[in-house]
């Protein structure tokens, strides 16, 4: 189990930055230039979040959680019990935690994808991101991209709602073509988070466990 979640993990970094697809960069039209730039400011408005999320895998497995985000650099996401997993963005690494092994793994966050939609700016037009696709359908809006360093990782979709404008799922793709799903529910802008949220005290944690 730990090692499917540790794909997970990688996924949902995957997901929460500049995607990662093979092919050219999609030339945007006027309507497709004024969709990204609601978007971009829709993300950039983004201090703080808080939202419940429901994440299906590519084994159909569904799974509930908490998210927390801090712009710039900072994530948490808590999955519910009984799933053994934690992620952590504390401004320089993404941390994924197995809890019940009590074991954590260290990825610099500018490194992964986590750290595009983290950075204090996002743009759809920086060298990094290679976009996709734009598509446009009744009350939704759905933006795909890649990352243009590692075009082999897979690719990223962000589906945002027209009325409220807001982001309400993203769909992460990767080279073998399987798919995570996360959708948030009764997500939350603007709100006071505990900085301890985005720490991760190994030591600590298991001190907790003995």
């Amino acid at each position: 189990m730990a090692k499917v979640f540790r794909l997970v993990a990688l996924l949902i970094a995957v997901v929460f930055a500049g995607p990662i697809f093979a092919g050219p960069a999609l030339a945007a039209d006027a309507a497709d230039a004024e969709a990204l730039k609601k978007a971009e400011a829709y993300l950039n408005s983004v201090t703080t979040l808080k939202s419940r999320f429901v994440q299906v895998n590519p084994d159909g497995g569904n799974y509930n959680g908490d998210l927390y985000i801090s712009r710039p650099g900072r994530m948490r996401l808590v999955y519910d019990a009984p799933t053994p997993m934690l992620m952590v963005a504390d401004g320089k690494f993404l941390i994924y935690v197995d809890t019940q092994m009590n074991d954590a793994s260290h990825l610099d966050l500018n490194d992964t994808p986590a750290g595009l939609i983290l950075k204090e700016n996002l743009s759809f037009s920086d060298p990094s991101v290679k976009l996709i696709e734009v598509k446009r359908g009744p009350g939704t809006l759905e933006i795909t991209a890649a990352m243009a360093k590692d075009p082999g990782m897979g690719k990223l979709t962000l589906v945002f709602s027209d009325a409220p404008f807001e982001l309400r799922q993203w769909r992460v793709v990767d080279a073998q073509n399987k798919e995570v799903v996360v959708t948030l529910e009764n997500a939350q802008k603007g709100v006071s988070l505990d900085r301890s949220l985005f720490r991760y005290d190994a030591r600590a944690a298991r001190a907790k466990e003995n």
